[in-house]
């Protein structure tokens, strides 16, 4: 009898370890429900400033004229700029090309060399968002004789980014209430946000091309938009 209960003396430690170790888990991580709901927030304003993608391009029988005359406009619409006051920083240019161009021949006649086109284009930004039109008046009549596009924007986006993003949280939350309530079941902490928000996109876009002045232009508005995903622990 003695051996006997010297030999139950381990298995009993040993199961009581184990039931210590079982009771150990929290009771929370396998009860826990939770609710996700993604949300939307957006705030909009006009735009404060433009890119104008704009430049010169010129043909000429040989590389050398073509690059001469090219040279002499674009000396024009510099000359143009500093008189408008843009800053040099403001100022890039953003492709430069010399090209051969050739005639379409017929058959299997080889193409025949006619001349050169040399291409130099500039992205200049404008803080003078009013004036856009008289700018590319003026650009055209300085020689420019391509413009790529325009595009609006927005040069501190921050507070609209902000009020989009609590905008966004509003959103979610009042989603969630919705189903919540469906379900009946009521909302509790949030237990995680994550984000993918948007950049500044133009409720309106304008594509210009070298027109006769006065060149019409409208900036439209500028969105800023947010989206959250947002999951509440429900009970």
């Amino acid at each position: 009898m003695k051996d006997s209960t010297v030999m139950l003396r381990p298995l009993t430690r040993s199961l009581t370890a184990s039931l210590v170790l079982m009771t150990a888990v929290p009771a929370w991580a396998a009860d826990t429900h939770t609710i996700s709901m993604s949300g939307h927030g957006e705030a909009k304003a006009a735009p404060d400033l433009v890119t104008i993608n704009a430049g010169v391009t010129t043909s000429a029988p040989t590389a050398a004229a073509a690059l001469a005359a090219n040279t002499a406009r674009m000396k024009q619409v510099f000359a143009v700029l500093e008189k408008m006051g843009v800053p040099q920083k403001n100022i890039q240019t953003t492709n430069f090309s010399v090209a051969p161009q050739y005639n379409n021949t017929p058959g299997n006649e080889s193409p025949r060399l006619t001349g050169y086109q040399v291409a130099n284009q500039l992205a200049l930004r404008l803080a003078d968002v009013g004036g856009l039109g008289k700018t590319l008046d003026t650009l055209v009549a300085a020689g420019a004789n391509n413009m790529n596009g325009i595009d609006f924007a927005i040069q501190n986006p921050a507070p609209l980014l902000e009020k989009a993003r609590a905008d966004a949280i509003a959103d979610a939350r009042l989603r969630a209430e919705t189903y919540a309530r469906a379900a009946g079941v009521a909302l509790g902490p949030i237990l995680s946000i994550s984000e993918g928000s948007e950049g500044p996109r133009p409720m309106y876009r304008l594509m210009v091309m070298a027109a006769p002045p006065p060149v019409p232009v409208a900036a439209g508005e500028e969105t800023v938009s947010a989206n959250v995903t947002v999951t509440w622990e429900i009970h």
